[in-house]
This record gives structure tokens, C-alpha cells and sequence, in this order.
């Protein structure tokens, strides 16, 4: 495979916040990983399954901003017609699935990591989200 390949790959992995790629061409194989720093100022939380991006929202300290952390497309239901993890008005506990946001086909839950009201949905169901992208408000 070409080094001027392999370096389109790496470009293509950090435009859409890939961390992995495996690529087969003809009788070559190759395996392109790379971690992702947290831009500065923001805290990367561990949760099941996912991190979630948690920070405070406009400098209020009432409100948490939960962001996405990967690149995929968001859901708010585990299934078509079920109902939806978390509704505006829901109180959440700190663990409690917010949404899933779909990565390469593998379905990533988004928890809370903290209790609180649920205040703003910032996406709609079956959009595409970037990392970073604004999901929940959640009012403390």
C-alpha cells in the first residue's frame, strides 16, 4: 500500500473522530489507530459502553451539558418503536441511559453522569452528531 494511501486514511480517520480503521487492499492489510485528547477545558467522563462529555452549559452552574463523544448517528430509543430513554421533564439518575448514538454499527449508550432534570434535547432522533456535538441540558 502507498504512504500517500495510508496518509488519506489517517486525514479521513481524524475528519470523522475515528480512534481505529482497518483497511485490505489486494494482498496488503493495514491497521490505523490513534487516541483522542479531550479539548482543553472539557472533562471526558467514563460511562457504559461510551464516554460522555459532560461540562457545564454557557458558565451555569444550574445546568450540564452533555455532549456527544464519538462521531454516529443519535437515537433516542433503543428501537424504532419503542418509547424514548428520556423525555424533557424526566429526572435522571446519575448511570440512567440518556440516548444511543450509532458508531460503525456497534450501538454506544450515553448515561448520565449526573442526577438532574432533563431541560433540552438539543437533537432530533436519527440525526448524524460529530464528537462534541450538544445532545442534553440537564438542570442540577
Amino acid at each position: 500500500m502507498k504512504e500517500t494511501n495510508i496518509r488519506k486514511y489517517a486525514e479521513l480517520m481524524k475528519e470523522l473522530g475515528l480512534t481505529g480503521l482497518e483497511i485490505t487492499e489486494e494482498n496488503s492489510k493495514v491497521r490505523l489507530e490513534r487516541s483522542i485528547a479531550a479539548p482543553a477545558g472539557e472533562t471526558l467522563y467514563s460511562v457504559p459502553g461510551a464516554a460522555a462529555n459532560m461540562q457545564t452549559a454557557a458558565g451555569s452552574k444550574d445546568y450540564i451539558s452533555v455532549k456527544s463523544p464519538i462521531v454516529g448517528i443519535f437515537y433516542t430509543a433503543p428501537a424504532e418503536n419503542a418509547d424514548p430513554y428520556v423525555s424533557i421533564g424526566d429526572t435522571v439518575k446519575k448511570g440512567q441511559t440518556l440516548c444511543i448514538v450509532e458508531a460503525m454499527k456497534l450501538m454506544n449508550e450515553i448515561a448520565s453522569n449526573e442526577d438532574g432534570v432533563i431541560s433540552e434535547i438539543c437533537v432530533t432522533d436519527g440525526q448524524v452528531v460529530e464528537y462534541g456535538t450538544e445532545l442534553f441540558r440537564i438542570r442540577r
